[in-house]
């Protein structure tokens, strides 16, 4: 419910609304004490509102209530942990950077021995941190761990992050309150094991960077995080069996403590051979899949790739290719639909019509 419906709220549906309330708890899996504690405050307010109280104090219960009933306290993913599966994702995704995938296979690895032979439930393995610049590949390391391990992939972005409450949540004492955006990653995943990607580190506000840095310290640390509290659930949620996967352009702004929690992949920059092979094998299958448009409706010869790379060769990423890329994709898309043929073929002759 939102504020307007707490002023608009008729004093006598109040009762059914408790009712509801005491139904969806009784029927959401949570620990014990917490359910209590839950069943304690639903109790409070009904006695409050039978002694004339404030109905926006309902719909603040209502939130809570909603929200500890809809957190995976216990569901989570099983894992797959086939290093030759992993091995064919990586290359199903990545061109070159074998040094690279090689460190994915390893700390894959030691997940699968920590699953095999300490039967363990919470995994320590590093938590990875890809540094480099844009366009470089680091989110799509991220993605490719998650498919490989069969664990959902959820993000938690950084970028103009302005308060450290961002990522812990507000306390439930107004309206406005809500949890934080890690609790709101873990009700997304749907499970309590996803991958959780702490994406561009580095691009957190330099006023609140000091406290954001302190909630990752916590996060980071298997040691804490099995306890992590949120201001607004309250309680203890064991995020320990979660993967944490960070990201950044450098490292610059990001603290000692928290860099001695991760291990850094330093990414490196495309050359213009692996921008062509990565623009042929993966970049132009995507867009032509996501636009729906038939292989056999467009083809771009050899020569026009060099071309399209060249004057790109400032730039160590592909996120410029991409956009070239997508520009094609959609103009021939637009011929298509409009009438004006039915495939193409994108030459050196005619690459001056399609390419920005």
């Amino acid at each position: 419910m939102d504020n307007s419906s707490a002023n608009q709220t008729n004093p006598q549906n109040s009762p059914s609304e408790i009712e509801k309330l005491r139904a969806q708890l009784q029927s959401a899996q949570l620990p014990a004490s917490l359910h209590d504690k839950a069943l304690q405050q639903i109790d409070r307010i009904s006695l409050t509102l039978k002694y004339g109280g404030n109905l926006a104090q309902l719909d603040i219960t209502a939130k809570y209530i909603d929200w500890i009933t809809s957190i995976p306290w216990d569901k989570k993913s099983e894992d797959v942990l086939d290093i030759n599966k992993a091995k064919v994702f990586l290359d199903q995704n990545h061109y070159g950077l074998e040094a690279i995938k090689r460190r994915v296979l390893e700390y894959l690895s030691v997940l699968a021995l920590q699953k095999q032979n300490l039967k363990a439930e919470r995994f320590h393995a590093p938590n990875l941190f890809f540094v480099g610049l844009a366009g470089t590949g680091k989110t799509t390391f991220a993605k490719s761990i998650a498919e490989s391990m069969g664990r959902k992939l959820v993000r938690i972005p950084f970028g103009g992050l302005s308060s450290a409450q961002d990522l812990r949540g507000q306390s439930k004492t107004s309206p406005e309150a809500e949890p934080g955006m890690i609790m709101k990653a873990i009700r997304r995943a749907g499970t309590k094991n996803p991958v959780i990607l702490l994406d561009e580190l580095d691009r957190c506000t330099p006023e609140s960077r000091s406290s954001i840095m302190g909630v990752l310290i916590e996060l980071l640390d298997p040691q804490q995080n099995a306890a992590y509290v949120d201001y607004f659930i309250d309680y203890p949620f064991d995020l320990s069996q979660c993967l944490f996967v960070a990201t950044a352009n450098n490292t610059n702004s990001i603290a000692t403590a928290v860099m001695d929690r991760l291990e850094l992949v330093q990414m490196p920059s495309y050359n213009d051979q692996d921008k062509i092979e990565i623009g042929k094998r993966f970049v132009f299958p995507r867009f032509l899949k996501e636009s729906g448009l038939l292989p056999d409706q467009l083809k771009i010869e050899d020569g026009v790739w060099a071309k399209m790379v060249r004057p790109l060769g400032f730039e160590p990423g592909i996120r410029s290719l991409e956009r070239e890329i997508e520009t094609i994709v959609r103009k021939i898309a637009y011929k298509i639909v409009s009438g004006q043929g039915t495939a193409f073929t994108i030459n050196e002759e005619n690459m001056k019509e399609f390419v920005s």
